[in-house]
Formats: structure tokens, C-alpha cells, sequence
């Protein structure tokens, strides 16, 4: 019996609609060798829709991506928007699109694939084989806490912000992460500054509650310092780590150096009511548009997340991750990722290279 899947497509700004469509051809090919079925409504978002609707997004749009299974979206942003008020510029669509979702969690997985190493500022022996998921809070934390603001004084002027987390907000993305972790190698590392901070003190309290409920995946801590050191010294350390909205920004922009091209990174937005979001890492480069130059990868990447978390189609987020690596392995790259003696390609031309493995994988004719 074949299954169906509603997914809303929003490629958005930019390369967004570029490598959003080379992602649907290997979705395409996923139908052919799986038995399922993907039916996408599209929509418009950013800029895209600024165009159209004079608005980053509309409320139709918001209302039929909310009734997806899953919510695929390109990039936001361009350039010829800059001037406008920040309260409608594109970028603001997708916060309106992460709240009516409420996905309070951001996963961000650093897989180093073994023919890029190469491409990772440190070392081939200390960046082999890494493979960490990041499961950062993206609701809370001291970049919603309040109070917050600017004012003067007789001292002078000073800003502030204020770090707020309840029981309930770490708990919540804990549980997530544990159940992460029990699917992955079983090893969860808590990043905090429990030796400083009350609302660490607090985190720390709490995720070690949880992990009663979870006594097969092993639990460990780290200061957030000492963790940033750790993902430079020793990548391969980690497995799945859970931090806070502000660490988890931090460290998982550094993790994603790691792989040498943020156009190898995708991305997921879930744990909330609606639908989950699934994107790549990178922006929407408008000066690159059309020009068939980018790294379509992190957004096929995002697709197979998409396929492992919302669908629970693990072989076929299988086929598309085993299609990337015999692409990468026959020497093929993108600009972004292009070492002495590869072949190089376009954005069209790798999208039909993975296409072509996954069809292969389950020996479909192309």
C-alpha cells in the first residue's frame, strides 16, 4: 500500500528555488524505488512573496503549510529588500513560520563525509569519521528572555538581557534529545555553565531528571568553553549534544566548519504542534541565482532528514545519504567543495549524479 506524504514547498529567495528543485529530482527517484508517494503545495515566502503580496509572508500560506506532513523550505532574504522597515523585510517570515509551527528544537547535524576531509581546516586524522547532532532550544534562552532593553543612567547607558529558562522548556527539549541520542550511538552531551550561571544550574538539574527515564544512552557534561576547545581538539568525542538557544548558536557554527562548506549542512525545525521545518544551513546568495554554480547537497541532505524524522522512512533517508557519499566518492564535487584533481560540476549535475545513484541503488533505469 502506498503511502502518501503532504509536503509544503517553499523554496523562497535566491539559489532557494536552484536547490529546492534539484532535492524534489531526488525525492522523485525515492518514489520510483520506495512505495510511496510525496504530494507538495507550493507556496511563496520571502522576497518571493514580497513581490507578489507586498508581505514576507502571508497568512494563506502560513495556514496550508501548517497542514503539511512536513514543511520544505529553500532560503530567505535578498538584497534588494535591505532598505525596508525590519518589520517586513523577508527574514521575517521565517520566525512567523517557526511560531505558528512551535518547533522549539533545532537540529543541526556535522557529518564529515570521508572524501572532503581535505576540506576541513584541521587535521585529516582529527576530523575522520565525525558525525555529531547538535539539538540546540531555539524558543528560549537569553535571546527571549526578559527583561531586556537599553537605558541611561547615572552611570551612563548599559544594555541588557536576560538568560531565562523554565523546568518545563529544558525538559521538553531533553527528552528530544535523548531520544535522539537512543537512536544514534546512545551518548548525550549536556553543554551548560553550571559553575557560573543559576539558569544553567538549573538545566543541568533537570536534563540529569530525564536521563532516569533513558539509562541506556550514556550522559555526560561540559562547560559551553570548554565544549567549544573539545569540537576543535577532539570532534569524534561527540555523538549527540543538547545546549541552550545561545550555546547552541554558537557551537554549531563552529561544528559546521568542520566540514569545510556550510553548502554540506542541512538543518531541521521540530518538536512543536505543526508540521517540521527542513532547510539547508546556508543563506540565499541572490548574486548566485541561476547560475548553476552551488552546493546543492545540504538541501538533498535536509530532504533525507525530512524523510528519517517526520515520515520514519529510514532505508530511503538511507538511499539518498549512501547516494551522496558514491557521488562524492567518484570524485564529483561543486565549487564550494572542489580539491586538485576533482570534477568539478554544476548545481544541475550533481542533483542528477545522487538522483542517478538512488535510482541505481534499487536498479531503476534512469
Amino acid at each position: 500500500m502506498t503511502k502518501n506524504f503532504n509536503i509544503s514547498l517553499l523554496a523562497g529567495d535566491g539559489i532557494g528555488p536552484d536547490v529546492v528543485g534539484e532535492a524534489v529530482n531526488v525525492l522523485n527517484a525515492i518514489e520510483k524505488v520506495s512505495d510511496v508517494k510525496f504530494n507538495y503545495t507550493e507556496g511563496l515566502i520571502g522576497g518571493a512573496s514580497i513581490e507578489e503580496y507586498g508581505i514576507p509572508v502571508t497568512d494563506e500560506t502560513l495556514e496550508i503549510a501548517n497542514k503539511a506532513d512536513a514543511i520544505f523550505l529553500g532560503a530567505i532574504g535578498d538584497f534588494r529588500f535591505d532598505q525596508l522597515d525590519p518589520a517586513i523585510r523577508p527574514e521575517v517570515a521565517l520566525l512567523k513560520l517557526r511560531k505558528s509551527t512551535g518547533n522549539f528544537t533545532n537540529l543541526r547535524p556535522t557529518k564529515v563525509f570521508d572524501e572532503l576531509v581535505d576540506k576541513s581546516p584541521l587535521r585529516p586524522e582529527r576530523i575522520k569519521g565525525v558525525d555529531i547532532m547538535i539539538v540546540r532550544e531555539l524558543v528560549g534562552g537569553i535571546y527571549f528572555g526578559n527583561p531586556k532593553g537599553r537605558v541611561k543612567d547615572s552611570d551612563g547607558e548599559k544594555g541588557f538581557n536576560t538568560m531565562v529558562y523554565t523546568a518545563s522548556e529544558v525538559r521538553r527539549i531533553a527528552k528530544i534529545a535523548f531520544e535522539i541520542a537512543r537512536k544514534r550511538n546512545k551518548k548525550l552531551c549536556s553543554v551548560d555553565k553550571a559553575n557560573v550561571l543559576a539558569v544553567s544550574q538549573l538545566w543541568r538539574d533537570v536534563v540529569i531528571d530525564v536521563s532516569s527515564d533513558y539509562p541506556d544512552v550514556e550522559l555526560s557534561h561540559l562547560y559551553v568553553d570548554n565544549a567549544a576547545m573539545q569540537l576543535v581538539l577532539n570532534p569524534g568525542q561527540f555523538d549527540t549534544i543538547v545546549t541552550g538557544n545561545m550555546f547552541g548558536d554558537i557551537l554549531s557554527d563552529e561544528a559546521a566548519v568542520l566540514t569545510g562548506s556550510i553548502g554540506m549542512l542541512p538543518s531541521a525545525c521540530l518538536g512543536g504542534e505543526g508540521p517540521a521545518i527542513y532547510e539547508p544551513v546556508h543563506g540565499s546568495a541572490p548574486d548566485l541565482t541561476g547560475q548553476n554554480v552551488v552546493n546543492p547537497i545540504a538541501t538533498i541532505l535536509s530532504a533525507a532528514l525530512m524523510l528519517k524524522y517526520s515520515f520514519n522512512l529510514n532505508k530511503e533517508h538511507d538511499l539518498i545519504d549512501n547516494a551522496v557519499k558514491a557521488v562524492l566518492k567518484e570524485g564529483y564535487r561543486t565549487k564550494d567543495i572542489a580539491t586538485e584533481g576533482s570534477k568539478v560540476v554544476g548545481t544541475k549535475e550533481m542533483g542528477k549524479l545522487i538522483t542517478k545513484k538512488v535510482l541505481e541503488a534499487a536498479n531503476v533505469t534512469c
